[in-house]
C-alpha cells in the first residue's frame, strides 16, 4: 500500500476489515462545496444499495470543501489514493482532476444547467464562453465523462455544436436540485415553522452569488434597509463568497438582524419558506423562480448573462427593484414567475429515474427494487443572526449540514 493511504474498505487486507462485502465502488468528487451539495442530491439514490460503497475524494484545495467532506459522514479518500485507483463509478459536477481518475464518469451541473447563465471570459481574447465547451469536455480527444447529465433539451443543440464528440454521451435528465425543492415545497409551512415565521410575517430572501456585481458585493445597503422595515431577512450568500472572505468576514458585513444561510445546505429550506426572494443572476434567485416563488431582481448589466440563458429569461419576466423607489410597495408587486421551472429542466419530477438508471447502467448492475425518488430538503431550524458576534472571540462556521 502506497506511504501514507488510510485503511479503507478495499485494497490489501480489506477483507480483514470490512464489516459487509460489496460489489461496487463509487467516488464522489468534490473539488468545491457547490459541486458536493449538488453530488449529494444523486448519492442517496445509490448508498442504500448493499451491493454498493461510496467513497469521498477533495480535488484541490478550496477553502471548506474538506470540512464539507467529512461533516458528510462519508469516508473520505486522500487525492493520491483516488487516482490512483479504479472505480465502478465516479460522480462528478466539475471538469476539475477527472482527467486523473480511473472509471466511467457521470458528470451532472453543480448549477442551474450544464451552460452557465454568466458569461465567462476565455482565456485572452477569444470572447466570452458557457459551460459546454471542448476543453472542458475533452482529454486527449475523447469524452472525459461517460454520462454527461444535461438539464434542459436545449443544451443538447448546444452540445451538438461545441462539441460533436461528446453528444453521444449526453442525457437530458433534469435538475435534481430543482426536484428536491419541488417535492418539499408541498410541506413549505413545516419549513416556515421551523424558522420561526410567525403568522403575517414577511419573510424576504436575499439571495447573492459571488463577484463583485452581485448582491453582497454591488447592493450591500438592501440588506440593512429590508431590516429596517421590519421584515425577517435571510441571507443567502454563494459558498465561493464565505470561502474567500470567511464567514466570520460577511457575517460582520451583513446588519446583525439578518440571518445568515449555511452555505452547504439549508438555502433550499429559505427559499421554500420565502415570501419574496430578492436576488441577482445567480442560481438561486432561479430556482426560487422555478419553485413557484415571488423574485424582484436587483439591477444588474444585460452584458453580464448569456442571452436565452435561464437568468436572461428571469430577467425579462421578473420584476426589477427600483433602488430610488420605496421597498415596501415593490416587495408586495413581487409575483412568481410562471413556468420558469419548465425554462430550467426539460424533466420536472424525473431526475431521480433517469439518473439513477444512468448510473446502474454503467455500474453494469440491476437497479434495487424500490422507486427512485427525491428526499424534501432537511427543515433549518436554526439560522444565526450576528447579533452576538461583536465580542472579540471566534465565531465557529456554521456546519455545512442542517439537519432535520
Amino acid at each position: 500500500m502506497h506511504v501514507g493511504w488510510e485503511e479503507g474498505p478495499f485494497g490489501p487486507g480489506a477483507e480483514r476489515r470490512v464489516t459487509r462485502a460489496f460489489e461496487r465502488v463509487v467516488l464522489v468528487v468534490v473539488p468545491h462545496v457547490a459541486a458536493g451539495t449538488r453530488l449529494f442530491d444523486v448519492v442517496p439514490l445509490l448508498e442504500g444499495d448493499p451491493r454498493i460503497q461510496v467513497v469521498l475524494a477533495v480535488q484541490g484545495r478550496v477553502t471548506g470543501t474538506e470540512a464539507f467532506a467529512r461533516a458528510t459522514g462519508a469516508r473520505v479518500l486522500p487525492w493520491d489514493e483516488a487516482t490512483a485507483r479504479r472505480f465502478d463509478l465516479v460522480l462528478a459536477a466539475s471538469p476539475r482532476g477527472l482527467q486523473d481518475l480511473h472509471g466511467p464518469v457521470l458528470r451532472m451541473p453543480h448549477g442551474v444547467g450544464a451552460l452557465k447563465s454568466r458569461l465567462t471570459p476565455r482565456c485572452g481574447n477569444a470572447g466570452p464562453t458557457h459551460g459546454l465547451v471542448r476543453e472542458q469536455l475533452l482529454h486527449n480527444g475523447r469524452p472525459l465523462a461517460s454520462a454527461l447529465v444535461l438539464a434542459h433539451d436545449s443544451e443538447l443543440e448546444v452540445l451538438r455544436s461545441s462539441c460533436p464528440e461528446a453528444e453521444p454521451t449526453a442525457l437530458v435528465a433534469g435538475d435534481p436540485c430543482l426536484d428536491r425543492v419541488l417535492v418539499s415545497s408541498r410541506r413549505r409551512q413545516a419549513y416556515r415553522e421551523a424558522l420561526g415565521v410567525r403568522d403575517g410575517q414577511r419573510l424576504v430572501v436575499v439571495s447573492s452569488t459571488w463577484t463583485t456585481r452581485s448582491v453582497l458585493g454591488a447592493h450591500l445597503d438592501l440588506y440593512r434597509e429590508l431590516v429596517g422595515r421590519g421584515e425577517r431577512v435571510l441571507a443567502v450568500v454563494h459558498p465561493n463568497a464565505t470561502s474567500v472572505h470567511g464567514v466570520r468576514q460577511v457575517r460582520a458585513w451583513l446588519p446583525p438582524e439578518v440571518g445568515l444561510v449555511p452555505a452547504a445546505e439549508g438555502w433550499r429550506a429559505a427559499v421554500i419558506a420565502a415570501d419574496v426572494c430578492v436576488g441577482d443572476h445567480g442560481s438561486t434567485t432561479q430556482y426560487a423562480a422555478a419553485a413557484g416563488r415571488p423574485v424582484l431582481l436587483v439591477p444588474f448589466p444585460e452584458d453580464l448573462v448569456r442571452p436565452g440563458s435561464p437568468a436572461a429569461v428571469l430577467r425579462e419576466r421578473a420584476g426589477v427593484l427600483d433602488p430610488a423607489l420605496p421597498l415596501d410597495p415593490q416587495l408586495a408587486r413581487a409575483r412568481p414567475v410562471r413556468g420558469f421551472a419548465r425554462v430550467v429542466s426539460s424533466r420536472p419530477g424525473g431526475s431521480a429515474a433517469l439518473l439513477r438508471s444512468a448510473a446502474y447502467r454503467l455500474l453494469d448492475l440491476e437497479e434495487p427494487p424500490w422507486p427512485a425518488v427525491q428526499e424534501p430538503v432537511p427543515l433549518l431550524h436554526l439560522v444565526e443572526t450576528g447579533a452576538a458576534r461583536r465580542g472579540p472571540a471566534p465565531r465557529p462556521e456554521p456546519g455545512p449540514l442542517v439537519r432535520g
